[in-house]
């Protein structure tokens, strides 16, 4: 039953979209633009420079996530102890200026270290960002606002990928190769948008000033009667980490997750393999182009699919279908005869992907909370993080040993399938209730 919302509670809600998520949506866009910029990178002159093959070149891409995975879950707890303005700001600053160390690399050594450390700096900043908006945002409201945030992501490519063409066309800029410019050109915005993190994000509803006393006062009794009702609400991050529902909803984000960066770090070099395979040509431009055009849809795709798990209230099949479909598509994109078919065909999967991760996110915090929540989510995100690595260093070895991307991507689909089963026999079995849907439309706060 559709629960009509109040008029404090529609003001509340509709500032907090219009004056958080926006920031944190521009925050996820540099961040991910960042850790994806070896991606680009990549065909377009680093792997000559470097020496790389396929293998070393996953590797390198995969190896961030070894140092994300070692603080991911401490940080995440520093951040529920100190506050998000400060842990936020300290990790954007601080991965902005490894960031900026990648337009000096010299070998295969140096790259290695590179994304390990960035790996490190960078460590709790989506989970961070996600356990900031449950502290923020009621449940019913959830899979709404998470929607909001997450087209950053796919958006990240469609503005992205242009801007690191032109980036890497800047070849020659203060004497360096265009990659090396574009690794400079995507850092330095890290850095200013750190230090303005400081200054702009509030802790917490006490703390924001552009809410009325009647507002604070209902969304902090809101999340309080919330966090009450939850059945582990007196989890410790410690049975947090040991909760079998836990480890259920990691072993299907760990699918999806490979699924992601499988495509997000060797797409472009699929792409500059169409030359090879169908006898075209592209420029640099036309290929951050070609990679944008899958990406633009996935965005109307996430915001749809969200709306209706809005509408109806988030359900186990607006994870699993979208699992499915990736499953099925992934693998088959490499079989099409022309690049336009295949990337038709990895359009649909990029949909698939991108329409179940905003989703997923407000299953943990059905029965989760405080510094549970921390761990749990943290935890969550640790495995996907495992995809991270294993899906470019798997895709690049098997590249190498079969000569082709057709065999890796048959194993991402295979990963994907996984999440689709798990999240039909797991999901409906995690307690807690189905948050009453909100169907009104935000409105600007005046």
């Amino acid at each position: 039953m559709t629960t009509t919302p109040t008029s404090v509670e529609t003001s509340t809600i509709s500032k907090i979209v219009w004056r958080l998520v926006p920031f944190l949506g521009l925050m996820f866009f540099i961040n991910f633009l960042d850790r994806t910029a070896i991606g680009f990178a990549g065909p377009n002159g680093m792997t000559q420079d470097l020496g790389l093959s396929a293998a070393q070149f996953g590797f390198a891409a995969g190896i961030f996530f070894f140092g994300y995975i070692i603080l991911e879950i401490p940080s995440n707890l520093a951040l529920h102890k100190f506050g998000a303005r400060r842990w936020l700001a300290r990790i954007m600053v601080s991965w902005g200026i490894v960031s900026l160390l990648f337009t000096f690399v010299q070998d295969a050594t140096q790259l290695y270290w590179l994304r390990f450390l960035l790996g490190i700096a960078e460590a709790g900043f989506f989970p961070g960002a996600i356990l900031f908006l449950s502290l923020w945002v009621p449940a019913r409201h959830r899979a709404k606002v998470l929607a909001v945030f997450y087209v950053a992501q796919p958006l990240t490519t469609v503005i992205g990928a242009p801007l690191a063409s032109l980036l890497i066309d800047m070849h020659g800029l203060f004497g360096l190769e265009g990659w090396r410019v574009m690794f400079m050109g995507v850092s330095i915005p890290a850095i200013l948008v750190g230090i303005v993190t400081y200054f702009y994000l509030p802790d917490t509803p006490n703390d924001a000033t552009w809410l009325t006393p009647a507002e604070r006062d209902w969304l902090n009794e809101e999340l309080a009667r919330e966090d009450r009702s939850k059945s582990t609400g007196g989890h410790i991050s410690r049975k947090a980490l040991t909760d079998g529902r836990v480890w259920a909803l990691s072993l299907i984000y760990f699918g999806f997750i490979y699924g992601l960066y499988a495509l997000g770090f060797f797409l472009p070099t699929i792409i500059g393999g169409f030359e090879t395979a169908f006898g075209t040509k592209f420029t640099v431009m036309q290929r951050g182009l070609i990679t944008a055009i899958p990406y633009l849809p996935a965005a109307v795709a996430l915001v749809l699919w969200s709306r209706d798990a809005t509408r109806r209230g988030v359900r186990p099949w607006h994870i699993g279908i979208p699992a499915l479909l990736g499953a099925l598509s992934i693998p088959l994109a490499l079989t099409m005869q022309s690049p336009a078919a295949t990337i038709a065909v990895i359009t649909v999967t990029a949909c698939a992907i991108f329409s179940a991760l905003p989703n997923f996110w407000s299953f943990p915090a059905r029965f989760l909370t405080g510094a549970g929540a921390a761990a749990g989510i943290a935890l969550i995100n640790t495995m996907g993080n495992v995809a991270g690595f294993a899906a470019p260093y798997i895709t690049g070895a098997v590249k190498d040993w079969t000569g082709g991307y057709v065999v890796p991507m048959v194993i991402v689909g295979g990963f994907m399938a996984l999440s689709a089963l798990l999240a039909f026999l797991i999901l409906p079995r995690l307690e807690g209730p189905v948050a009453a849907p909100d169907v009104r439309p935000l409105r600007k706060a005046a």
